[in-house]
Formats: C-alpha cells, structure tokens, sequence
C-alpha cells in the first residue's frame, strides 16, 4: 500500500532502527552520572549532538534535544520571549506558520497581552521580506518563519528575512521540520526547531538550536539537563537514532530531490489534465521536492482521502472537510486558494516512479465517484439562461462543498450580468466561494450579514 504522507511523518528509516536497537544495549544508563554506564552514556549523547549540530550548521553547545518538535517551538519561543521582556511583548508571525507556532504566539498574547502581528502571503504561501521589514517596530521581542510550509512545500525566503530581522535586532526563530532533512537552513537565523518523524527518524525527539548571544529565559521548572532548556531524561537510544536518521538522509539527499521533484513535476502537470476543475497549489520552482498539494472542485476532502484509502493510497488533506476539523485549513486561507477537496501528496525517500503512474491511473475515477455522490454539476458550455436576473440559493445548514456545488448548478441559469446570492453558514464557504470564483471566471461581488449565516454574491460574467 503506497504510503503518501511523509510530510506528516515519515517511515522509520533503517538505519535509525539499526541505531535505536543498538543504542538500547548501550544508552540506557545515566549520562549525567561518572560510572562506566553514565560515561558511556554521556559519550552517545555527545557525538549525537556534534552531528546534530554539524546537520543545523550551529556549535554542539548551541542545541539541545527536547521531546518533540511542538515542545522544542513552545520552549524556543518562551525562552526567548521571556529573555528579551524589556524589549517588549510584540510578536511577528507568518499567516501560514505550523499551529505549533501560532499556539505559541496565542499563548503569549493571552498571558502577556503582547500583540501578535500576522504577515500575509502570496497565492503562492510565500511571505515578502519587505512585509516582515513593515512588521517589525520597535518593541518587537521575537519574529517566526517557517523554512517551508507543511501543508503546500512552498519554501520561504528565511536567509532575506533573517537579514532583515538582524538590521532591527529582532531575533527570528525558524521552523525547520519539514526542510531539515533536506539540507541546513540558511541565513542568520536564531531560533531553529526540527522534529526527527518529519525525516525518518523515531517520534519523540526534537531538537532546539539557540544561537549565542541570543537572549534566552528558559520557562517551567527548572532542571539541569539540556542547559536547563528542557526538562526530563533524554530518551538517549531515540535521540542516536534521530541523529543516525538525520545523517542518513542528507547523504541520500541530493539524488532523491532530483528523483522525487520529478515525480513531483509528473503529479503537478497530470493531475489537471486529467481531473476538470482542479488546482495545484503552492510554488511550482521554490518549493520542497517531495511535496504537491492539489484541491478538487465540488468534492468533500475526507470522502476523498476515504476513497483513495480504498484504492491503497495514504495521502493527506488540509481541506475544511476532514473528521478533526470545521473550518477551513488556516494555510489554505491565507493563500485564498479552495479548501475544499484538497489532497497533499508527500512521497518518502524510494518511492518507486510506478506508485505515482498507478495514483495517477486511479485518481480521476476517486474524484468522479465522489462529485457523483455529492451531486456535482457537469461541466457545461453555452447553456442557454433562463432570463432571471438574480436567484437565491439556500445553502443554510450545509457543510462544504455542497455551497459550492449549488451555486454552480445555477450560475448558467442567471444572464451575463445577473447575480447569484448564496446563503451560507459554513466558515468554509467564506474562503470556496471567491476561490470558485477566481477559478471559473466570474465575479465575486461580496458578502453581507444574514438571517442565519452570510450572503455572498456572485456575479455571471462569462
């Protein structure tokens, strides 16, 4: 069965299962303490770290192993935001951050008061160094970015931003999860977190990388492990594993890039040929080479993934429909692109080029079995209008994409020039309706308060 989803976690690499069963026999004692065991220990989690911080491109005393990615950004973001409190309390983040990051940033306004300033992004996911440059003032304790984003592989342009950040003595914490294993972040950089799942390596290990000079607080109870800046025993055989894993796959790097980017490149130019109505997502050049992100037209997310599942794909979605979540993916948002019907696709290191010729073969038929079961419009041309000038659509009570869906089978109904109002209370159809807009070339005039939801009005151009 394919397993498409990497970007979510990746498959135990062997030789992270090689070195976790190794280091099991050898890393279990103390290394805090001066017997054979606790030197021996202490030796392990001291070439850990050095090859850790040769993969960061940071100094061994530089990084600390947390136990998870989400605790290294809360510990990273605390730390730093409580050391550099005289400063002030303002935080700048990117509209797309990991939740991770944004939970963090809520945090902090919810306890402090420190506001928040979100910078937008492009169609693409990507942020303009220029907005972080407007971002910043005066009391800004702590910006965030992320090297590339999780949901789209749309890479971003720390090393700029880095810059721009480093002329306002603003530190900026970067989150590296889905890139790490790729290659080292570049830029002048403060702050960087990683998770080891994310690259093959065991769930449980994240590593926190602090640059010196940087003021830093750490938060919650005081321990002297890691530097005080995360609390607990390490997990010594899953951390070797972690870095084992680590250096595994930037030796593989290189040549599976190129090999996964042209399968990739393969899943971006089929999909819309052979699927109507659908959007690839994301940046088409500077993005992560084993990632693609497509949303389909008039299809609920999770009955798709369901389908796929039943055809022996494992692919993610980001779309306002799936069973964790009623509102739209706060990524796709922020891109103004469609939530609904989207599918992530991330393929591990070694998938073979014919898993993605048979995803490719068995897609159309998943996504027309369930526009079928939701009632889909076909796609027509030329259909003759009836004359109204305007219709109402009741969509009250619906969940996306059935707004959608509705608006479409009667937009033929109303002239050139008529208008389609569509009553709404699903969150998502906020972002699908000027995205379906945009999509088929017609106008979104607005929306307006409604007895029980929103109206949004379309009007027929074409």
């Amino acid at each position: 069965m394919p397993y498409f989803d990497s970007a979510s976690a990746a498959p135990l690499h062997p030789v992270a299962r090689q070195a976790l069963q190794a280091s099991l026999d050898e890393g279990w004692a103390d290394p805090a303490r001066l017997y054979r065991e606790g030197r021996r220990a202490a030796l392990l989690l001291d070439a850990a770290r050095e090859a850790a911080a040769d993969a960061v491109g940071c100094r061994p005393d530089e990084l600390v192993f947390t136990p998870s990615g989400t605790h290294a950004v809360h510990a990273g973001m605390s730390g730093a935001l409580f050391g550099r409190r005289r400063v002030g309390r303002h935080v700048v983040v990117s509209a797309v951050e990991h939740s991770s990051v944004l939970n963090s940033a809520a945090a902090h306004e919810a306890a402090t008061g420190g506001p928040v300033t979100e910078v937008p992004v492009d169609r693409y996911g990507a942020v303009s160094p220029g907005a972080y440059a407007e971002a910043l003032g005066a009391q800004t304790a702590l910006a965030a970015l992320q090297s590339a984003n999780h949901e789209v592989g749309t890479e971003q342009p720390v090393a700029e931003v880095a810059e721009v950040c480093r002329s306002r003595s603003v530190p900026l914490l970067v989150d590296a999860a889905q890139s790490l294993g790729w290659g080292p972040v570049d830029g002048a950089w403060s702050l960087l977190t990683a998770s080891a799942h994310k690259w093959g390596g065991p769930p449980g290990v994240g590593l926190l990388a602090v640059r010196k000079g940087v003021r830093f607080a750490p938060q919650g109870p005081a321990d002297e492990r890691e530097s005080g800046r995360t609390p607990g025993f390490q997990n010594l055989p899953a951390i070797v594993a972690a870095v084992a894993s680590l250096r595994a796959v930037r030796d593989e790097a290189a040549g599976e890039a190129a090999r996964l980017r042209a399968l990739v490149e393969l899943i971006r130019t089929r999909v819309p040929e052979l699927v109507p109505d659908v959007e690839v997502v994301g940046d088409p050049e500077h993005r992560l080479p084993h990632l693609v992100t497509f949303s389909c037209l008039y299809v609920d997310g999770e009955a798709l993934l369901h389908e796929l599942d039943r055809a022996d794909f494992s692919v993610s979605s980001g779309s306002s429909c799936t069973s964790s979540t009623l509102t739209p993916s706060h990524v796709l948002k922020a891109m103004g692109v469609l939530s609904e019907g989207n599918v992530r696709v991330s393929l591990p290191l070694g998938t073979p080029a014919a898993d993605v010729e048979r995803f490719l073969d068995v897609l159309p038929a998943a996504v027309a079995s369930v526009r079928a079961r939701l009632g889909a419009p076909v796609t027509r041309a030329g259909a003759e209008p009836a004359g109204t000038a305007s219709l109402l659509v009741d969509a009250i009570g619906r969940r996306c994409p059935i707004p959608v869906i509705e608006l479409a089978k009667v937009i033929g109904d109303v002239p050139v020039g008529g208008t389609v109002t569509v009553l709404a209370d699903d969150e998502a159809a906020r972002l699908d309706i000027p995205a379906w807009c945009e999509m088929r070339g017609q106008e979104y005039v607005g929306e307006r308060p409604a007895d029980h939801g929103v109206a949004y009005v379309v009007r027929r151009v074409s």
